[in-house]
């Protein structure tokens, strides 16, 4: 049986884009915990039959597959993908759910036994599948196989790789993405439910803006609009969601920095430093990047560019020969038009 999940395949949700063709990047962790324990599936809390399943009844089980769209948190989608295994509904079926249990906890059997949650009666609305199979073959162990909980009209971090516990919950208990990384509960990408609210008051962020030095600082959402951050340190400073829009950072120094999700639209960022930082999702069109450092940055779902016209022109980042870019070769997991305006830059050539 097959169901397709999304009627609006074809529409991507505000502010992704397409992962290149053929790509589907890893984010977080690139491996369990260990090989022990993969493939078996515990069900407990508020259940009448509390046990495990192997990855073998869980396959005993009728298959489903379904047909989705997966929207990454870091604005990268990928259409159309396959997935099956068994629906979430017929294993808590097989459980017994308890009458007082409201929410649904899933686990991963990671190093940080990273999880998340959702209300029971959202997970069954969505069609939570329990995940076997990708594209007809099994599912691989970088993408969380063998068993990855899938929840379509979510966005994927709502996905647990290496799904090893399923828990049935009185009380909603946040996962390690929502509690440690900030990220929205609902996570609808149809309503841009990324983040949840700012990590500090207005007065905090007015003092540090002062200072200019966020270093070491969880400023997630800040909002440092339009200001003059000149020399700006921010050396592992967590600035996921930071609004730096038509901000002054020339020179500012983001080594190790998390900007997943920053908006650096129109800002200026000439001689800025961004080695070894998290820039996943980030928006820099429209910026000066010219002498720009991004050496060892992760670029995954980033745009130097946006198709969406300003004044009748594409908003694009200026970059220039003192710019330092990733090797061509690492480009794969920038979107297409990100690769091709690079390469229109003088950064890179197509290939063939």
């Amino acid at each position: 049986m097959t169901f397709g999940m999304n009627p609006n395949s074809r529409k991507l949700p505000p502010g992704q884009q397409l992962a290149a063709p053929g790509r589907w990047p890893i984010i977080g962790e690139r491996a369990p915990m260990s090989s022990a324990g993969l493939g078996s599936l515990e069900i407990c809390g508020l259940v009448d039959h509390p046990r495990p399943w192997s990855l073998g009844e869980l396959e005993n089980l009728p298959q489903i597959e379904i047909s989705l769209d997966i929207h990454c948190v870091t604005r990268w989608s990928i259409l159309d993908m396959t997935f099956s295994g068994v629906l979430l509904e017929d294993v808590l079926n097989c459980a017994g759910v308890h009458a007082t249990a409201r929410y649904i906890s899933f686990v991963a059997h990671s190093a940080r036994g990273h999880s998340t949650s959702l209300a029971i009666r959202d997970a069954l609305d969505c069609q939570t599948l329990i995940a076997v199979r990708c594209g007809g073959a099994p599912l691989s162990v970088e993408h969380g196989g063998p068993i990855r909980n899938i929840v379509p009209h979510r966005y994927f971090y709502k996905s647990v790789k290496w799904l090893t516990r399923i828990e049935l919950l009185a009380e909603d208990r946040l996962g390690f993405w929502e509690a440690e990384s900030g990220y929205h509960n609902g996570a609808d990408p149809w309503r841009e439910q990324r983040y949840m609210a700012p990590t500090i008051d207005r007065r905090t962020a007015a003092r540090l803006i002062d200072s200019r030095d966020f270093s070491r600082h969880d400023l997630r959402s800040i909002d440092a609009q339009g200001h003059d951050l000149t020399g700006l340190r921010a050396v592992e400073a967590l600035l996921r969601d930071a609004n730096f829009r038509r901000t002054v950072l020339r020179n500012a120094d983001f080594t190790r920095a998390n900007l997943s999700n920053a908006h650096f639209e129109r800002a200026d960022l000439h001689g800025a430093i961004f080695r070894d930082a998290d820039v996943e999702g980030a928006n820099f069109a429209g910026a000066n990047l010219r002498g720009a450092d991004f050496t060892g940055a992760s670029l995954i779902g980033c745009s130097f560019c946006d198709p969406i016209r300003d004044d009748g022109q594409p908003l694009q980042a200026v970059l220039d020969p003192q710019t330092t870019v990733l090797p061509q070769s690492l480009w794969s997991p920038l979107a297409p038009e990100q690769i091709d305006f690079l390469i229109q830059s003088g950064f890179g050539t197509r290939a063939g």
